[in-house]
């Protein structure tokens, strides 16, 4: 692939966004690849977390727009169909966490495509900016969705029609993301955290993910149905029957991921 890196470690899938001379905005190429990586990680029997973050200086500035402008481009309306549209839904489909490692500015669909991951930490250099207005746009890649949902409507609104940026502090302090690492130890607590991830019992953290994110449009009772059939599903696990004979031995547990 020319603009994503994909590599493999110990469980751990590493996405890295890789244009860096454009500060890793992106193309319909670009939007292709994320694709094929996200349909190629999914796959894989072996991966039980997911780390997706920039090359260089920027985590995403969005759109390239000269490619949205350009009178033989693809147009905005196969951008969102055929690009962010499908990476969106692979993201939230992944039966894995996706942990979002925010190296430096997410910016425009690159800020959104971070609000799609499971947890989402950045450096203490980066930001975020919901830069559509600026160009007369609205906020796409599902930030309309996510954004309101993560910090209550006012401050989306707010972020959304400004289009001011919000430095890693902000973000976290709304509750926008999860952490902030400083700089130095940005890639070591990266991987710190998605190792623990993968460590852990990855059926049991794709049913938590997917009850979550139900939970956003069900009602209670729709919820608590939800919550039984994925704990039936859970209780079934080789990882739940290590997971209480290592409780009742007063050991660790070694989970599978099965």
């Amino acid at each position: 692939m020319k603009y994503i890196q994909l590599s493999y470690n110990e469980g751990v899938a590493t996405v890295a966004l890789d244009r860096q001379e454009k500060f890793n905005s992106f193309v319909m190429e670009m939007s292709l690849e994320l694709q094929e990586a996200l349909t190629e990680i999914k796959n894989r029997t072996d991966v039980r977390c997911v780390v997706l973050t920039g090359n260089g200086k920027a985590f995403c500035a969005g759109q390239d727009l000269g490619e949205a402008i350009a009178a033989d481009g693809p147009g905005l309306e196969s951008i969102l169909k055929d690009g962010y549209n499908p990476i969106i839904r692979m993201m939230r489909e992944l039966p894995i966490p996706i942990v979002g490692a925010i190296n430096g500015v997410a910016a425009g669909a690159g800020a959104n495509i971070a609000l799609a991951c499971d947890l989402v930490v950045a450096s203490e250099n980066a930001s975020f900016l919901q830069a559509f207005t600026k160009i007369g746009l609205i906020p796409d890649s599902g930030g309309t969705y996510f954004l309101p949902r993560i910090i209550g409507t006012q401050r989306a609104m707010a972020q959304m029609l400004l289009a001011d940026k919000v430095t890693a502090a902000e973000a976290k302090a709304m509750g926008l993301i999860y952490d902030v690492y400083p700089t130095e130890d940005f890639q070591a607590k990266v991987a710190e955290l998605a190792a623990r991830l993968a460590s852990m019992p990855t059926k049991a953290l794709a049913f938590t993910k997917q009850a979550i994110y139900a939970g956003w449009n069900n009602t209670l009772e729709q919820q608590l149905e939800l919550e039984l059939d994925l704990q039936k599903k859970a209780g079934q696990t080789a990882d739940h029957k290590e997971g209480v004979a290592a409780f009742l031995e007063k050991r660790m547990p070694t989970f599978t991921g099965n």
